[in-house]
């Protein structure tokens, strides 16, 4: 099973180092069937791009609580068993866990199937998204703009033996 795990560069360099993803449990996000009904599609390639699309936005509230974090949304995919990514089952039809899973133990690096980030100029654009998402969630408008306007970024595909570069 694919999931999806939402970092920031400081948590990416921090897994290189450790050779792992963790310590457990671990937020990510994957295909469940929640996500599955609420999309309505059987392609599973939009289905997974929707996986690591909740991901990306899952690292932008990481980076909103780590002002000193580079203003770059992070993504790690990894492979882990069946049944290892499980679902809340009472968050099920909440709208804001769709795809949300936990990993209740921590994933070596080597499971990984690439590393997706954004790119140097989307910076400015993740910075002020970043910024405004609490106004965001309390209902303001112009600041869900912003929010909205780093996901007009797509996040760039890295094999995982390109992290030392990276970093």
């Amino acid at each position: 099973m694919r999931v999806y795990v939402p970092l920031t560069l400081p948590g990416l360099a921090e897994a290189h180092k450790a050779g792992q993803l963790g310590p457990a449990p671990l937020d990510a996000y994957a295909v469940t069937p929640a996500l599955r009904e609420w999309y309505v599609s059987d392609d599973i390639e939009e289905l997974e791009y929707a996986a690591l699309s909740r991901a990306a936005q899952a690292s932008l509230r990481r980076l909103a609580a780590d002002p000193d974090a580079p203003r770059r949304r992070v993504v790690v995919a990894v492979d882990v068993p069946e049944g290892a990514a499980v679902a809340d089952p009472d968050r099920a039809l909440d709208e804001s866990a769709l795809g949300e899973v936990r990993l209740a133990a921590a994933v070596p690096l080597s499971k990984a199937a690439a590393v997706h980030v954004d790119a140097d100029d989307a910076e400015a654009d993740v910075a002020a998204a970043a910024a405004a998402l609490g106004a965001a969630d309390h209902g303001d408008e112009d600041a869900r703009f912003t929010v909205d306007g780093a996901e007009d970024h797509e996040l760039m595909w890295f094999g995982v033996q390109e992290l030392p570069n990276l970093l």
